[in-house]
């Protein structure tokens, strides 16, 4: 049950077409659901403003699948599905297309399942990447952000090695609330954007990069000892979780005031 299905019990309530031990049995029955293999968290979007996040990485599609009928059969939508491989994708579209739409991206290995894109998009989220490379973790975080009701601008290639490409779109840069700055190699991208620019600025490093990248690890580094002043850093390959602090950031109360 999300914010809207709780204002709608609580209406009911107070016109008298539930009774309230009916209300509160409700109540007691949502917070959670049992499936054996997950708890499904009916009530994150109550106290999160988010609702649960499926984690598609190491699930089968069976089980991804359980966690969706949940979630819809309790009235969610845009459920966002991360790290979720083709062949998962496929088993839901098969299992579960009569009564959903999921919407995948290739790329990311990011689904969306009955994705509402007449909402409102807000603000402003500019994600910046070092190369081509990086794509994969810049479309996790730009779906996701997405997703989350933000308005997103891409902004990919612009790295070190060719610095009048940044330096060509500094307007988009200074429009921006909150700027995701994806790069592997050196990592040294988020430091020259955080120099230039008059909002935060999360950097996510990549493990794109020759074998003394470490997997990511020398980015990750160089990121966390950034001299410019509003930078900060997530874990390696972490588009999702650097969009749900931009989304955060960036729809702050009173940001449109």
């Amino acid at each position: 049950m999300n914010e809207s299905g709780i204002i709608t019990l609580l209406e009911q309530v107070k016109e008298g077409t539930v009774d309230v031990s009916e209300a509160v049995l409700k109540l007691k029955m949502e917070p959670f659901e049992e499936l054996g293999y997950a708890k499904v968290d009916h009530h994150r979007g109550v106290r999160q403003g988010m609702q649960e996040v499926i984690y598609g990485q190491s699930k089968t599609p069976e089980q991804i699948c359980g966690i969706v009928n949940s979630m819809w059969d309790h009235g969610a939508e845009n459920i966002l599905i991360s790290r979720m491989k083709p062949e998962a994708a496929s088993y839901v579209r098969k299992e579960l297309g009569t009564k959903v739409e999921l919407f995948y991206d290739e790329i990311s290995h990011t689904g969306v399942v009955n994705w509402n894109r007449d909402r409102e998009l807000v603000g402003n989220i500019v994600i910046a990447s070092g190369g081509t490379s990086d794509m994969p973790v810049c479309e996790e975080a730009a779906i996701t952000a997405e997703v989350l009701g933000n308005k997103v601008t891409r902004l990919y290639d612009v790295g070190v090695s060719g610095i009048h490409r940044l330096l060509a779109h500094f307007k988009i840069l200074m429009e921006a609330r909150v700027i995701i700055v994806v790069a592997g190699m050196e990592g040294a991208l988020p430091s020259v954007i955080g120099g230039l620019t008059d909002c935060p600025v999360i950097a996510v490093p990549t493990s794109v990069g020759y074998g003394a990248n470490f997997g990511g690890l020398s980015a990750l580094l160089s990121m966390l000892n950034s001299c410019a002043s509003g930078v900060t850093v997530v874990n390696i390959d972490n588009g999702f979780g650097a969009a749900y602090s931009a989304s955060m950031i960036n729809q702050m109360k009173g940001m449109d005031e």
